[in-house]
């Protein structure tokens, strides 16, 4: 599987994706994450289009005290905002891949976020680290 440049990404063999769905949330917690929103793909399609895939989430992960800081900062910046992680069933088990902070923020062209975009990395990496 190709890992985007865009995403920090892991390959979880053998890890059922409602066992990954669990790791991912408990990890968030304890970088300072809550879950804003949960989108089902599958159920979406499936019901929309009657089209079956595997299990795929799509969180909204949301550090208040860093989005507060950050909207403080950049007012538009809700654009890029929450941070998406995509928790999937795969054939060998399942992956989870979160956008990368540095490649969001990289279009609001402000030099300033570039330090707190690195924090926000640094904590979604430990996440991976953890599940």
């Amino acid at each position: 599987m190709d890992h985007p440049a865009y995403g920090l990404t892991k390959e979880l063999r053998e890890v059922t994706w409602q066992e990954a769905l669990g790791r991912v949330q408990e990890a968030l917690k304890t970088e300072g994450f809550g879950v804003l929103t949960r989108i089902d793909v599958h159920e979406t399609l499936k019901a929309r289009l009657g089209v079956e895939m595997s299990p795929y989430v799509i969180l909204g992960a949301c550090n208040p005290p860093l989005a507060h800081e950050a909207l403080s900062r950049e007012f538009f910046l809700g654009l890029v905002l929450p941070c998406n992680v995509v928790v999937a069933a795969t054939p060998e088990g399942s992956v989870v891949s979160i956008a990368r902070p540095s490649a969001m923020f990289q279009p609001v062209g402000k030099e300033a976020l570039a330090p707190m975009a690195r924090e926000v990395e640094e904590r979604l990496q430990r996440v991976l680290e953890r599940v």
